[in-house]
């Protein structure tokens, strides 16, 4: 069969012939329909991730860990568990069967396996705590996960979204999708902080954030009070490090200004069902949009490489 082929540190994959799956004790075949290939993959493949040693490990490696399938009797289901060098970029894997779960239907393979980028948005809940009528701040709102996470707010009645990104074209559009207003990064420290503060209005109350790094530091600095007062708590939930991996933060930044952080995996354990079937409803209801752009698992070279996909999540499927 055909697969997609790491062999290095940081390379590209590529279209080769592998052998076939043998399942073992508990192991079930899937035939691939649809894998999402998103940040966590190419930083896994590229070495940066903290979870790739396993993966660089055991090179040469097929890509990703999770997708849709179906099984022998055509049952449509998503897939996980894969270990390397076993990934999910394959026209067939083997994987344990309790590691795979029905997908619902009416929803299309593509679509189905990126319901996984609108669950970080539901982290807004989850984690943070979000009651409807409370302001919302979506920090890397122009990418995938971000476009979703300002439908997901709005979805579950924020009051008021403020949507940052570097992009001015990709922020206007995010202003159909829901946000109230936006706040570009591509400028001076400074002028990002007094951007932050200028639509704070009465306070951020939960901030979604898939950037870290630069954006989120300045974020603190613009929360921290100049003065002895005592703002309304500010609910960080901290998503992705697109922007950078760490942040100095100051202790004037979390004694004064009510800012409290939290992983995205916060409750997840017990909310993690209830997250899913409210994506699930919103999709079929068509009220929640998540763009896909579709490629052939023979393309995958050309696949890897592209950076056009502004807000559009990469799926490959067979071909």
């Amino acid at each position: 069969m055909k697969a997609a082929v790491v062999d290095r540190r940081g390379g590209i994959p590529a279209y080769r012939d592998v052998p076939d799956p043998e399942p073992g004790e508990g192991e079930v075949v899937v035939t691939v329909e649809a894998v999402a290939v998103e940040n966590v993959d190419r930083a896994i493949v590229a070495g940066t991730h903290y979870t790739a040693a396993a993966f660089q490990e055991a090179l040469p490696a097929i890509p990703c860990f999770d997708g849709v399938g179906r099984l022998s009797d055509g049952t449509l289901v998503g897939f996980g568990g894969l270990q390397p060098p076993r990934g999910a970029l394959a026209e067939r894997v083997a994987v344990p069967a309790v590691a795979t779960s029905p997908i619902p239907e009416g929803i299309e393979p593509p679509v189905a396996c990126a319901l996984a980028t609108a669950i970080t948005g539901m982290s807004m809940r989850t984690a943070g705590g979000l009651r409807a009528g409370e302001t919302v701040l979506i920090q890397g709102a122009t990418g995938v996960a971000g476009r979703l996470a300002v439908q997901i707010a709005r979805l579950l009645g924020a009051g008021r979204i403020v949507a940052t990104g570097r992009d001015d074209g990709a922020l206007a559009e995010l202003v159909a999708l829901g946000a109230d207003e936006v706040i570009t990064t591509a400028v001076d420290d400074d002028a990002l902080v007094e951007a932050y503060r200028a639509h704070a209005g009465d306070g951020y109350d939960v901030v979604v954030d898939y950037l870290w790094g630069r954006p989120t530091q300045l974020l603190t600095q613009a929360l921290t009070p100049d003065s002895f007062a005592l703002p309304e708590p500010t609910r960080l939930v901290h998503v992705g490090e697109a922007a950078g991996p760490t942040i100095e933060l100051s202790g004037d930044a979390v004694r004064t200004s009510g800012l409290e952080i939290y992983g995205a995996a916060r409750n997840l354990a017990t909310g993690m069902a209830a997250a899913y079937g409210q994506v699930v409803e919103w999709v079929r209801g068509g009220e929640l949009r998540i763009d896909v752009t579709t490629m052939p698992l023979s393309r995958i070279r050309e696949a890897w490489q592209r950076t056009d996909l502004r807000g559009s999540r990469l799926v490959i499927v067979p071909g």
